[in-house]
């Protein structure tokens, strides 16, 4: 555990969400380039394993032991299901859009946690939480004929996500981290290997080094984000994750042209107010799970 300091923690946060945005850039081109979903999700969540197999034989396979099975599958099918939600709302969404859709992710915790472990939810959370489900209303514009399903599967990528941080609450209470992030690249890879045997097609020499720097990029990532935390607390630095929607938007709009127009443009503003003030009220309660969740 380093010493709080935010400005460090900052900076990492901030270099994290640089490099999650990138890997959301290569996922979109990847499925503009004709590689399936499936297939993108599969190298995402192999990558993401085979960075972990060092940290796993230093630790000892003995560490691996558990009687949490149900606990480990549903959090790795809540996982995964968030990822292919994610991926296919980036292939076909504005890269800022998609991802600041999947970063809703704190306003869905406090309900869950609510109904499933019965914490409670103060009123300002329940406001903070308000606006940011006013900023989805925006982004998503029902009524206006603009309203598309690929919109809501991306927001059932941070309902996902907040099932499976929600997991982690409860599995964290028997279960060190690295069991927990071990099943959990296990679950990921082997259930998205399963439609490679009718979706599979094999990349281009080119494709293979994007697949394979997109996991590593979301590796790299995740190693900043879990070290962001650890240079201060989760209430002070987790705000800076909403970097990540601010690059996507640059990034969007240098390679592919994206502009969003001034309903979604509010809604961002108001989503991502929304998860400052949830992160500032629920503070460590909501995030202290993002350190074990894969993008």
């Amino acid at each position: 555990m380093y010493p709080e300091d935010l400005r460090r923690g900052a900076i990492l946060m901030i270099a994290s969400g640089l490099l999650f945005s990138t890997m959301g850039a290569l996922v979109k081109y990847l499925s503009s380039a004709g590689l399936p979903n499936e297939m993108v999700v599969f190298f995402r969540s192999a990558m993401g394993l085979l960075a972990l197999l060092p940290w796993v034989l230093h630790r000892g396979l003995h560490q691996l032991k558990t009687t949490q099975w149900r606990g480990h599958l549903g959090r790795g099918l809540a996982g995964v299901a968030a990822m292919y939600c994610y991926f296919y709302a980036i292939a076909y969404l504005p890269l800022a859009e998609a991802v600041l859709l999947n970063y809703s992710t704190p306003l869905f915790i406090p309900f869950i946690a609510a109904l499933w472990l019965g914490e409670q939810v103060s009123a300002r959370l329940w406001v903070a939480i308000g606006i940011g489900f006013v900023g989805i209303v925006l982004i998503l514009k029902p009524g206006l004929a603009l309203f598309t399903p690929v919109s809501l599967i991306g927001l059932a990528s941070g309902l996902f996500a907040a099932l499976a941080m929600v997991s982690i609450r409860r599995l964290s209470k028997t279960e060190p981290t690295l069991r927990i992030v071990f099943y959990f690249s296990l679950v990921c890879t082997v259930v998205s290997a399963a439609p490679l045997a009718w979706r599979w097609q094999t990349p281009d020499p080119a494709l293979w080094v994007l697949l394979i720097g997109m996991g590593a990029l979301a590796s790299l990532a995740q190693l900043l984000l879990t070290r962001a935390y650890a240079h201060a607390p989760a209430s002070q630095v987790g705000p800076f994750t909403y970097s990540t929607v601010v690059f996507a938007a640059g990034i969007g709009w240098i390679f592919w042209s994206e502009i969003q127009d001034f309903l979604s443009f509010g809604g961002t503003a108001l989503v991502c107010l929304a998860g400052v003030l949830t992160i500032r009220f629920a503070g460590q309660r909501v995030l202290s799970e993002a350190k074990l969740v894969e993008e």
